[in-house]
């Protein structure tokens, strides 16, 4: 626009000088028809389309029409003419600002997705942007940011293989002491306290396997799914309630089914776990006496797959429920070391999700417990 202003200044300051036009020489009369030297006169003289000539005020008059005409055309033509080409540039400079903008950003958008899908998931640790091209500032943040995720990567993994070799080498003297315990509880010169320390020392020990096995299925999740089948999550939650249905019944709590078509791909034994964590927290922690029922069902929805652990229970506040997926952590007297579980079962549901490209949601359900919801892509073959 400044420039068609400068351009339309520029013009018309042209356009406003004053320009005189003199005849000499003849002209043709009008009334004879024939040709006669001009009029003995200094002033301007104009022969207008008719054929006549005018002098004075009245070509003067005809001129100024003419400049007037002249200049208004050339204003229009200018104007129009102008405005197409401004318009062509600017969509010309547009496109190669989008073209070029393009290529300069598409080295961050690479480096803000990697770090989108390492946050989404910890088994994205792994990628790398390997930015090629040449030495400047875009390439310095991609070789800065792979760096950081590397020694990211590296940390974790040895954090994982840390827990999973101490929890292998935790199994044998726990197998050894309980083997030890239930000797010295079946000889037949076992007394009455010998037994009943017998049977303190076996609860301790199966607790102290509990949470063993579930430091090793924990690290196991967080590792990378390296093979990835179909799972009809409806089979696992039919297999898991019917695993699950003798220790619900001697709990006396209701095991609700629904086990409807949800198809996904991933691990089916860390998927099996997952539901079965859930059914089995929903059993442990629910009514001392009352209503008490645990539902558990699976469904498909637009592009996908939830499974949904409602249970009764005790109050809980709804900042606490976050909370409940951290490791260890236990409400109330459950801290105690006499709780049920090894505190690690919601823990691994999540880090089962994360695996599995999905997500864990827990709302406090209205008269108490817990409403779980498992999200996981759908597969769609």
């Amino acid at each position: 626009m400044l420039l068609l202003g400068v351009t339309y200044a520029l013009f018309s300051a042209n356009l406003g000088q004053q320009y005189r036009v003199i005849m000499k020489g003849t002209y043709l009369s009008a009334e004879s028809g024939r040709t006669a030297p001009p009029p003995p006169s200094n002033d301007v003289y104009v022969m207008n389309k008719d054929g006549a000539v005018l002098t004075g005020s009245d070509a003067e008059r005809v001129m100024q029409q003419q400049r007037e005409q002249v200049r208004q055309a050339a204003i229009k033509s200018m104007l129009t003419q102008g405005s197409i080409a401004l318009l062509a540039v600017g969509a010309l400079a547009a496109g190669f600002g989008w073209l070029v903008a393009g290529r300069v950003l598409a080295p961050l958008h690479r480096v803000t997705d990697t770090a989108r899908r390492i946050a989404a998931s910890p088994a994205a640790l792994h990628e790398r942007i390997g930015l090629r091209g040449p030495d400047d500032e875009v390439k310095n943040l991609a070789d800065a940011f792979d760096t950081m995720v590397e020694r990211l990567d590296h940390s974790f993994d040895g954090q994982r293989r840390f827990v999973a070799n101490a929890s292998h080498e935790l199994r044998t003297p726990l197998t050894l002491g309980r083997a030890l315990v239930e000797v010295a509880m079946h000889r037949r010169t076992a007394s009455a306290d010998v037994k009943e320390l017998g049977e303190s020392l076996l609860t301790i020990n199966a607790r102290h396997e509990q949470l063993i096995e579930g430091l090793l299925i924990l690290a196991d999740s967080e590792k990378q799914l390296t093979a990835v089948y179909p799972v009809n999550l409806s089979d696992v939650v039919t297999h898991v309630a019917g695993q699950l249905s003798s220790e619900a019944a001697a709990a006396g709590v209701e095991l609700i089914r629904g086990p409807g078509d949800a198809p996904t791909k991933g691990d089916a034994l860390l998927l099996e776990r997952l539901v079965h964590n859930l059914v089995e927290n929903g059993i442990r922690h629910n009514q001392p006496d009352g209503e008490r029922w645990v539902r558990v069902l699976s469904k498909r929805t637009a592009d996908h797959v939830q499974v949904v652990v409602t249970n009764t229970g005790p109050e809980i506040p709804p900042y606490e429920v976050e909370s409940l997926f951290k490791p260890f952590y236990r409400l109330g007297a459950e801290r105690l070391v006499g709780g049920k579980g090894a505190g690690l079962g919601l823990s691994i549901v999540r880090s089962v999700a994360e695996a599995h490209g999905g997500t864990v949601d827990a709302v406090p359900r209205a008269g108490g417990g817990l409403e779980t919801t498992v999200v996981l892509p759908v597969d769609p073959g």
